[in-house]
């Protein structure tokens, strides 16, 4: 329906992805100013099975003209093999069970029949990429025979819900061996008489939740629950190329919607509307249905509150002349997503006092991002982001009275960036494996404490790189007034007279390579470019 009340859409949509541009030098490594849709990462054989131009099998995800196709098949079969072979090299030939996971279930909006979205749980979509709630799926840790386990729906579905699909063309679409009803599932395992079922049993060290394992569907085979969390955890955090393609795919959506934003921008506009422009970008032109979290629109003062657009503060202030806008955004395609931060002056012109600060963190942006490659250990370059804001504050007389490694010391770059510099991103915003089992510990230093992640990069890790620099009187104010062994490094007219500018955030998605990294966020990002393509100018 909607193609035929838009007929210039498909034209419009491959005319984003026909483009190639000039690769970009940055500080001694090389960049894709922006990528083509499909990147010269990929082998042939990947080309064949991910892209704008792949075959539409049965087993095809892909959201319409000009949108991402994903082989099902190919994408899953390739995850569960790594992991295949993981749990095979620590796992004895007798102990070697089926892999079971349970998937997510249809919530409830409290006590009424209100269904949210369904979004499929994490490790259930990486493994076998099943949309639907309620399902089960299993792999043999021997053979990688793969199994899924679907509900039996009531005839009533088909009038409310729509057709009803039969094992068969579910096993088409998936791609697996073969499948059956959830109510014959305790029946299958006895058959197969696995010496056990690997099930996930763990804590995700980022929110610090634990993962429930499913219930046993068959009393007389044990649940085992110390393999299986670890390891397809350590291989969500190292992307495969087709992965790697599809949150290229969203950051690409994503950073066209940020353009449109600063397009749309004038005073007066609400926060929520540059939110619904990056929404209706997302969802018209790349087939991105869900955003990646919560958008945070944050204007003025507003934009010194790290996650400000939550439901207490929903994105409903009125910009005004001379504001300063933040907006953290990303979206999702194939539950892949992206997370991108831009920040410019509502009005198209920064203020001398916006134009320090977004230059500080753009300095501190661009130094990481140069820096990065295998090798390099993460809380090194949080350091090397509050030494490039702190000399940019020294320099502008926000801070003084003595060195940055003195700065540094007394952790006065945590009172401007309290969080950490960035995140890994895939199939959640704060991608798992941030703290493995024998990796380096979690600091008790300010800042430092909120990095999630203090790991060494290697290639395949995807991670956000978002340095920030907030004048958040929630943070200030006490460390002016309240402790002295911080005021003596803050200067106190410089320090509330920037209060106004509120904070700048600027965030990009990086991949890992082998030599250093892929940016796959293009967005305008010199104070220069910002003004051009908020007064019209082409880009990119």
């Amino acid at each position: 329906m909607l193609l035929r009340q838009l007929p210039r859409f498909e034209a419009a949509v491959a005319c984003n992805y026909s483009g190639k541009l000039p690769t970009v030098v940055n500080r001694g490594h090389t960049y894709r100013a922006w990528a083509s849709h499909q990147s010269s990462i990929l082998t042939a054989g990947t080309m064949a099975n991910i892209g704008i131009d792949s075959p539409i099998e049965a087993d095809t995800y892909y959201m319409g003209p000009g949108t991402l196709r994903i082989s099902r098949k190919v994408l899953h079969g390739k995850l569960r093999g790594r992991l295949l072979e993981r749990m095979q090299a620590v796992l004895p030939e007798e102990k070697r069970g089926w892999v079971f996971l349970e998937g997510g279930k249809e919530p409830h909006l409290y006590s009424s029949d209100g269904e949210p979205l369904f979004r499929q749980e994490s490790y259930m979509h990486y493994l076998f990429g099943v949309q639907e709630a309620g399902w089960f799926g299993a792999m043999c840790v021997k053979s990688g025979r793969t199994l899924l386990f679907m509900p039996r729906l009531p005839e009533s579905y088909a009038v409310w819900m729509g057709r009803l699909k039969g094992p068969e063309e579910f096993r088409k679409k998936y791609g697996v061996d073969d499948v059956h009803y959830v109510d014959e599932t305790s029946d299958v395992i006895r058959r197969l008489a696995p010496p056990c079922l690997h099930v996930l049993s763990g804590v995700n060290t980022d929110s610090g939740l634990a993962v429930q394992h499913p219930a046993a569907p068959h009393a007389e085979t044990p649940l085992e629950k110390d393999t299986l969390f670890d390891i397809i955890t350590e291989c969500r955090v190292v992307k495969i190329p087709e992965e790697a393609e599809i949150i290229r795919y969203a950051n690409r959506i994503g950073s066209q919607a940020h353009v449109a934003m600063m397009r749309f921008a004038r005073p007066g506009v609400m926060e929520y509307q540059l939110e619904a422009t990056f929404l209706h970008h997302c969802y018209l032109t790349g087939g991105c249905r869900s955003p990646m979290f919560t958008p945070i629109a944050a204007s003025g003062t507003n934009a010194a509150i790290l996650h400000y657009g939550h439901a207490g503060a929903p994105n409903d202030r009125q910009t005004a002349p001379g504001d300063l806008v933040l907006m953290d955004c990303g979206c999702e395609y194939y539950v892949y997503g992206s997370d991108i931060t831009t920040t410019w002056p509502v009005d198209g012109k920064f203020t001398t006092q916006q134009r320090v600060v977004y230059e500080a963190v753009l300095s501190a942006q661009r130094e990481v991002e140069a820096a990065m490659k295998p090798g390099i250990a993460w809380p090194d370059m949080h350091e090397l982001a509050y030494r490039r804001i702190l000399e940019g504050l020294m320099a502008a007389g926000v801070v003084t009275g003595g060195s940055v490694e003195e700065l540094i010391a007394a952790d006065i770059g945590a009172l401007f960036m309290p969080h950490g510099l960035g995140h890994f991103l895939g199939l959640n915003t704060h991608d798992v494996g941030g703290y493995p089992p024998g990796a380096s510990p979690r600091s008790a230093k300010p800042g430092f404490r909120s990095l999630r992640t203090a790991r060494v990069l290697q290639p395949g890790m995807v991670i956000t790189v978002e340095p920030g620099c907030y004048f958040n009187p929630a943070l200030l104010l006490p460390a002016l007034e309240q402790d002295p062994a911080k005021a003596k490094y803050l200067v106190r007219v410089a320090v509330l007279s920037y209060m106004a500018v509120g904070g700048v955030r600027l965030e990009d998605n990086v991949l890992v390579t082998e030599t250093g990294i892929e940016r796959l966020t293009h967005v305008p990002r010199s104070p220069e470019e910002v003004e051009a393509v908020m007064a019209g100018a082409p880009w990119p």
